[in-house]
């Protein structure tokens, strides 16, 4: 048994730490504070300075690619060397195969990135003495864990979230699928489209494992004020808060055009919009034809900490997610969880998994996707309304005890893993 304790878990990663997924550092810490000993191998380099405080709880080492070219390229050949050298045949295995994936593949370019990629991580299971990689998305990282455990001959599982599902051919989902240990998703919705297309055998590999929030961040007495009516001073127009990257599927043109309406019908409020992304200038430009500059705000990223703190004063948190032409789509956004966590009565969009978490007039208000006029009622509805507000707070912090608390959903995982039991 000390054997395998001093073994750990290799955990793929696109690139770590990332602040918009702080669902994965949840499960990180969670994994660690449960006593599993977990290595991050991340595809790519942090990108900017800011990071969530908590990334300094983690204890595990990470593994990153080297910044510069020239020094990659030899370590990356360095690695593949090694490997063809230690394990000729496995080597030439995931030669052949990731051959024939490329030659199927509409990007034959990525799939031999992810063959020099996964040399470089298998080189570094043997190193560490890894038993066993999972990757967090099917696409990329899900593809070098793969290659890698051929070279190292080590099982592989993999999570599979959103864009990264729906954006992946079943065919090759469906390989994935069959090749891995076990396969998590983060929602129900998720759940019922993997088994609609995977192969019977397989269909017990494929496990529902929430998200989880630490609930110990979101730690707002009852007491303090009415539950559901944050806000900051007396004087201040009530907060909508929003909290999501500034892409398509995010709804964000949608959720301005409310609060459009919103203006217009005189209702008084403000809002922040927290997140980055490559809409930031159409959106500020909306904001501005819409007159909304003196009430809303594009906030840019921000650390978990800040954002804590604009949970804290809002009165409405509202996300208008929508799946997008390609179809994309969100899975259950992290950040709803947060808001309900941090009893603020939530508005949202009846898309993908989002049900599953917000049940219509219980635990938040949902309205149909791409309808601004709707997501302006029932923001208008709840600004209207402290005693709903309050109501719909209390039902929603008691739905993220009962199912979504990191600590917990990091168990499931846990339990699927082959972990070893102390002497």
């Amino acid at each position: 048994m000390k054997r395998e304790e001093s073994q750990p878990i290799g955990y793929v990663l696109k690139r770590y730490p990332r602040l918009s997924e702080t669902f994965i550092l949840n499960e990180i810490r969670a994994m660690e504070r449960l006593g599993t000993k977990l290595h991050i191998f991340s595809l790519m380099r942090v990108e900017g300075s800011l990071v969530h405080p908590t990334v300094d709880e983690v204890q595990a080492p990470v593994t990153y690619f080297p910044a510069r070219w020239l020094w990659a390229a030899f370590a990356v050949v360095k690695a593949h060397a090694e490997m063809a050298v230690w394990a000729p045949s496995r080597y030439l295995h995931s030669v052949l195969l990731a051959l024939w994936w490329s030659v199927r593949s509409r990007r034959p370019l990525s799939v031999w990135k992810q063959f020099l990629r996964s040399g470089y991580v298998a080189s570094g299971c043997r190193e560490h003495n890894i038993r066993h990689l999972h990757a967090h998305f099917a696409n990329a990282p899900a593809t070098v864990a793969r290659l890698a455990g051929v070279m190292g001959n080590i099982p592989y599982s993999f999570t599979t979230h959103a864009k990264d599902l729906y954006l992946t051919p079943k065919k090759v989902m469906r390989r994935r699928i069959s090749s891995a240990k076990f396969v998590l998703t983060c929602t129900r919705h998720n759940l019922q489209y993997l088994r609609s297309f995977a192969r019977p055998e397989d269909l017990s590999k494929i496990h529902l494992v929430y998200h989880g929030i630490d609930l110990a961040e979101f730690t707002l007495p009852p007491t303090a004020g009415e539950i559901g009516v944050n806000g900051g001073n007396d004087g201040d127009a009530p907060l909508i808060l929003s909290v999501g990257r500034l892409v398509p599927k995010k709804g964000m043109a949608d959720l301005i055009s409310a609060f459009h309406l919103l203006m217009r019908r005189g209702v008084r409020f403000r809002s922040v919009i927290v997140g980055e992304g490559p809409l930031r200038e159409q959106l500020e430009a909306q904001i501005g034809e819409q007159g909304l500059r003196d009430r809303v705000m594009l906030a840019g990223a921000m650390a978990h900490d800040r954002l804590v703190g604009l949970y804290e004063q809002a009165s409405v948190f509202a996300l208008a997610p929508h799946i997008t032409q390609d179809g994309d789509r969100d899975g259950i956004p992290n950040v709803l969880a947060e808001a309900m966590a941090a009893r603020v009565p939530v508005v949202s969009t009846s898309v993908s998994g989002i049900p599953e978490l917000v049940e219509d007039g219980r635990t938040g208000l949902l309205v149909h996707p791409r309808d601004p006029e709707a997501l302006a009622d029932a923001m208008e509805r709840l600004l209207g309304n402290p005693a709903l507000r309050q109501k719909l707070a209390l039902a929603a912090r008691r739905r993220i005890e009962g199912g979504f608390e990191c600590w917990e959903t990091a168990k499931a995982l846990q339990k699927l893993l082959p972990i070893g039991v102390s002497a």
